[in-house]
């Protein structure tokens, strides 16, 4: 029994082994692949020909038209821009290939002639060529005295870097090319140049000329979908099972083991574990919890997902029109439609909020966190209530999770000591578990996850209580009713010009009722205001001068000294105005002498 279990098990752990992780593009090979051999057909396929040409000939070629004629006649492709686009995928991914340049791209509609690729160098066979081979077909290049296959520009660069590269198996690199060299000499000529012109196909496909797309990359996401690694790298596992047919050792009296090796091929985006019982451990662990989990029926998930979405359906552009009579907001128009950008521009030239934003707020905190003006709002709600560090607090967190790393040993220090330590400044509330844990990541390893736990008790605190709180308060109604009003744009615009700039009017007929404020220098002390919070200054004691009849000499430089630092410490002045009134007192001072 137990020599039927081990077997069962060592043939299962080959056919793990011996199974192989297809290509990600291997569906969109086989369908090339199919075409292709239909096009080989030697009854319906594409006729294959021989072109003379001036001293020469071109044998087993084909032209372009031929191609596009072939594929409208057998595959249902009716415009001949689509079947350009067809052969241009099967030359970009090296099924076909230009006889006379050496490019990966094709146009059906052209005279040029072109060849199929042998079956040995199609991509299905997941070729990954090395820098040693191309090396070695470099080289064998450059013994063939021949113009039309002389290294390239770009070609005698990649040969010179290599070289230097394998500068310690160049000589086995030389003797690899002589070999091919010489084995390629003793075939057909006719043979040898189809030959010479597939391997140099394959070649610029897998090396392309500099600025052209090298198709035979695999995006990173294929290849984690695929569930194949970016390097086919795999563990080798060591199974030790007894066999009851094995011999017994003479010396020992002991059964010699049936060692078997069975590679173990992990899964790409895992961290990579040296013991492969911890990796099989962890994926156990996360298969119990899988299966742990409440699993719901796709009927509920589905109304779920119609409620949640026909609840929402009032926000999306795409079903209501904004401006629309259906808008139940009535805001402005679309602007990817209409004219207009007023849709992204009034909030910011109104300085009001929009009502279809306020709504949006209603549908759940994360929306309201998400705008940046409905965390200012927020945060305005909060101070009032005093409970404001909450937000603060949660904000550093999130700017803790995407800084530098750099910063964080900064900004958890900062956090600490402003949110969290007993002698902080604003201190959140959190109770004993939380603190219990912030002080264990800090003690082991201070990082930008150390606040975690907190930052999503803060959370369900402002969700579950300030939230709410908020949409019913004054301030969130205030701003329903402003956004609510109907004005037009122009007049919200001139409203918001009204908030900035004050009135001068009231400033002119203050000047006018006190008659111990001078016209004549209105335009030069306008705003101005002493320390105790009057107007002062060299102004009213001329006035102050008039009426009680002063000497001529009574203004004299100390006392002009002293006016003129009281108006330059005065709050906005300027220096003109200290020099105007300076030449006005020099005036008045000749005329009191006079």
């Amino acid at each position: 029994m137990a020599s039927s279990n081990c077997t069962s098990t060592t043939s299962c752990s080959t056919s793990f082994a011996e199974e192989k992780h297809p290509h990600p593009n291997m569906l969109i090979y086989r369908k090339m692949e199919k075409l292709i051999n239909q096009m080989l057909h030697s009854e319906d396929g594409i006729k294959i020909k021989t072109v003379k040409s001036f001293l020469s000939k071109i044998v087993s070629v084909f032209s372009g038209q031929d191609l596009i004629v072939w594929l409208i006649a057998h595959i249902d492709v009716f415009d001949e821009i689509d079947a350009n686009h067809l052969l241009h995928l099967f030359a970009s991914h090296g099924y076909i290939f230009q006889v006379d340049d050496h490019v990966i791209t094709m146009k059906g509609g052209d005279t040029s002639f072109y060849r199929f690729q042998t079956p040995y160098f199609w991509p299905s066979n997941c070729w990954e060529p090395e820098n040693m081979d191309y090396a070695v077909y470099l080289c064998k290049r450059t013994m063939q005295n021949k113009a039309h296959l002389e290294l390239e520009d770009f070609e005698a660069e990649n040969l010179a870097k290599l070289q230097k590269m394998l500068s310690r198996k160049w000589e086995f690199v030389f003797m690899q090319a002589e070999a091919q060299y010489k084995v390629d000499k003793k075939r057909d000529r006719i043979e040898r140049q189809i030959l010479d012109s597939q391997e140099r196909a394959f070649w610029d496909l897998h090396r392309p000329v500099p600025g052209c797309v090298n198709t035979t990359e695999v995006d990173i996401r294929k290849l984690s979908r695929s569930g194949r690694s970016k390097q086919s790298t795999c563990n080798t596992l060591v199974i030790q099972m007894e066999d009851n047919e094995s011999q017994l050792n003479n010396s020992n009296n002991l059964k010699t083991p049936n060692i078997r090796e069975v590679r173990f091929y992990q899964k790409p985006g895992r961290r990579r574990y040296t013991q492969i019982k911890d990796y099989l451990k962890i994926e156990i662990s996360e298969l119990q919890t899988r299966l742990s989990k409440n699993v719901l029926k796709t009927s509920k998930l589905a109304e779920s997902y119609l409620q949640y979405y026909g609840h929402r359906v009032s926000f999306d552009a795409f079903i209501v029109q904004l401006g629309s009579a259906t808008d139940p907001f009535q805001g402005q128009p679309n602007p990817w439609i209409s004219d207009t950008v007023d849709f992204w521009q009034h909030d910011k030239i109104t300085g009001d909020i929009s009502t279809r934003r306020l709504k949006l707020w209603e549908e759940s905190f994360e929306e309201l966190l998400i705008d940046p003006v409905g965390r200012e709002t927020l945060q305005k709600f909060l101070d009032k209530e005093y409970s404001g560090e909450n937000l603060r607090f949660w904000m550093e967190v999130q700017k803790l999770r995407k800084c530098s790393c750099r910063m964080v040993p900064v900004l958890v220090t900062e956090i600490y000591n402003e949110f969290i330590d007993s002698n902080a400044q604003s201190p959140v509330n959190i109770d004993c578990k939380v603190m219990e844990i912030i002080d264990e990541n800090l003690k082991n390893n201070p990082n930008r996850w150390s606040f975690d736990e907190a930052a999503d008790h803060i959370f369900c605190l402002m969700k579950n209580d300030s939230y709410q709180r908020f949409l019913r308060s004054d301030l969130y109604r205030d701003l329903l009713n402003i956004s609510g009003k109907k004005y037009s744009f122009s007049t919200l615009i001139s409203r918001k010009a009204s908030r900035k700039t004050p009135s001068k009017t009231t400033t002119n007929q203050q000047s006018l009722d006190n008659p111990q404020f001078p016209l004549n220098t209105l335009n030069t002390c306008k705003g101005l205001r002493g320390s105790s919070g009057s107007r002062s200054g060299s102004f009213v004691g001329i006035e102050r001068e008039k009426k009680t009849k002063c000497q001529p000499n009574s203004f004299d430089s100390s006392t002009l000294t002293m006016t003129r630092g009281n108006v330059n410490s005065s709050r906005g002045i300027r220096r003109d105005s200290s020099s105007c009134s300076s030449s006005s007192v020099a005036a008045q001072q000749r005329s009191n002498n006079n």
